[in-house]
């Protein structure tokens, strides 16, 4: 994927968060992790590697948002962002 494809998906998953950010459901405090990286897709000076590993982590915290328990689709995708996201963690 080129850095250009990675920041517009980095950017529609900003919007699905924010959506997320705004229901009563949603556990407070689950897109922390990926705020406290400070990587937005905004910021295109930062490296294709750090993009990656931001839209892990996102994706990682919508799955939790989406998934009734670790064992249904979204939370084993969530899982699978999680291994991802500490992947790319590695190669920034």
């Amino acid at each position: 994927m080129h850095k250009d494809e990675l920041l517009e998906l980095h950017e529609h998953m900003v919007t699905i968060m924010e959506y997320f950010s705004e229901q009563e459901h949603v556990e407070q405090g689950l897109f922390d992790p990926y705020e406290e990286l400070d990587v937005t897709p905004a910021d295109v000076h930062k490296s294709k590697s750090e993009h990656k590993h931001a839209v892990f982590v996102l994706g990682n915290a919508l799955a939790k948002a989406m998934s009734d328990d670790e064992f249904s689709d979204a939370g084993r995708i969530g899982k699978r962002m999680k291994e991802l996201a500490e992947d790319a963690e590695s190669k920034i």
